[in-house]
């Protein structure tokens, strides 16, 4: 579990280095998120009591702190709001061990060092970091605007409350560090125009998710074995989306991720925006969705999505029959994104989406880039849009409550196991090649006797 520390100007006049690694110390063990929070120059954060040691901020502990930071803050409130974010994620990459110069967020620890009293809350419980958007909207009393650089610079901010959302992607591997070096280059540039307007604000920066989870092996050891400390349970698996027909549960859908990418024609930098969380906790809204015995459509219907005010996301799913398996089964025919309330984009999955009727269908990665079972509709949607569903499941016929069967996207043949196959498939090959040639070696049976006459040897033997 992680402290929460509120930093003052001094301590981070010097380095916000040390802070970021003594949360590192206390929080390393979990999969957190963190939040930073600091306001425009000339404005101040209140100065708030330290929270409990050792306690995950909840959501009525971040609630009340925002509130009480808002009192007296700049109500422009920007959020940044990042794919992916972890404590780990600055301590690696922020130039904690000496080499400053080559850390990512050099913009970053500028606004730190000049702000006053910022504040860093090291350690979110799950789950907390996705309800901040709806936390500052019922602080500020506005609704959150979705936007990017070009738009910002475009916009002229009132004098009331605004709340400005900046969705920043992550990146997992050796990319890691570009990728959050120029989410840094877009925060610095974001407060750059903010300070051209002459406008004070109030920014926040964190994660819908933590991007380094480290499992904590001191929860699976057996009762019996030995004695730990009581702790509370882990939060359960969030349950699926259901529509209800008129004769009970017909579609099912659930997935870890689903990752909605978006691109303008005059930017070549993508906005990703993760929609699960909006999705099943709470529970979207399925309006205009419809199943029958041959054809089922859901549709996940959202506000406020990349920039767009109303955004919906359809999956249509037949059910036919194929003589050559002399079975029904399920294709997802389309996935289509609507948005701004006429535009659609549309990908065709019946190539690679399909499973038969009384099963469902999982994949552990759907995606319309890379090794795609979605195939764009055409060259301008492939350049605007991108999708990505992570541990994918749904099913649109024959619910009977719970998932049934799932058929898999991975077939039975893999890569491997056509290489294994094949190596082994060429070794027999030379085995029994080298085995013909042997049988194939006759020795000599007769011998000629120097006192003897010569041996003659037909040409025939």
């Amino acid at each position: 579990m992680a402290e929460v520390n509120m930093l003052n100007k001094s301590s981070l006049s010097m380095t916000l280095s040390p802070l970021l690694f003594a949360c590192l110390l206390i929080s390393c063990c979990y999969g957190q998120v963190p939040l930073v929070m600091w306001a425009s120059e000339g404005n101040t954060l209140p100065s708030l009591d330290r929270p409990t040691v050792g306690k995950m901020m909840s959501v009525d502990q971040v609630k009340s702190i925002l509130t009480s930071a808002l009192a007296t803050a700049p109500h422009t409130v920007l959020l940044f709001l990042q794919d992916k974010l972890s404590m780990e994620d600055f301590t690696v990459y922020g130039g904690v061990f000496g080499d400053k110069e080559d850390g990512a967020f050099p913009n970053l620890q500028a606004c730190l060092k000049v702000a006053s009293s910022p504040l860093v809350l090291p350690s979110l419980a799950r789950g907390v970091a996705a309800e901040v958007p709806a936390l500052l909207q019922d602080s500020l009393g506005t609704s959150p605007l979705y936007t990017d650089l070009s738009s910002l610079a475009q916009q002229s901010l009132a004098s009331g409350p605004a709340l400005l959302v900046i969705g920043l992607p992550y990146s997992s591997g050796p990319q890691t560090k570009k990728v959050l070096h120029q989410n840094d280059e877009i925060i610095g540039k974001v407060l750059q125009i903010m300070k051209t307007k002459n406008v004070p604000y109030t920014a926040i920066y964190t994660g819908l998710q933590p991007s380094w989870v480290i499992e904590d092996t001191s929860v699976i050891i057996e009762p019996l074995v030995s004695r730990s400390l009581l702790q509370s349970p882990e939060p359960g698996v969030k349950p699926p989306v259901v529509f209800n027909g008129t004769q009970g549960p017909c579609i099912l859908l659930w997935a870890d991720s689903l990752n909605v990418s978006f691109s303008r024609a005059s930017d070549s930098q993508w906005i990703t925006v993760d929609l699960a969380p909006l999705t099943f906790t709470p529970a979207v809204s399925l309006t205009g969705s419809s199943c029958s015995d041959n054809s089922s459509v859901l549709v996940l219907n959202y506000n406020n999505v990349l920039g767009f005010t109303t955004f919906t996301l359809t999956f249509v799913m037949t059910k036919r029959y194929f003589p050559v398996s002399a079975r029904n089964w399920t294709l997802v025919e389309q996935v289509r994104l609507g948005y701004d309330g006429g535009q659609t984009a549309t990908f065709n999955g019946s190539r690679g989406i399909y499973s038969p009727a009384e099963y469902s269908f999982h994949c552990q990665m759907v995606s319309s880039n890379r090794d795609p079972l979605l195939v764009p509709h055409n060259s301008t949607v492939a350049e605007m849009w991108r999708v990505q569903f992570t541990d994918f499941q749904i099913q649109g016929f024959n619910v009977t409550g719970n998932f049934s069967y799932a058929s898999d996207c991975a077939g039975f043949f893999t890569p491997g196991i056509w290489m294994g196959l094949l190596t082994s498939l060429l070794m027999v090959l030379i085995l029994t090649y080298g085995l013909h040639m042997i049988m194939q070696l006759r020795t000599m049976d007769r011998f000629q006797d120097p006192k003897g006459p010569s041996i003659s040897v037909p040409l025939s033997e």
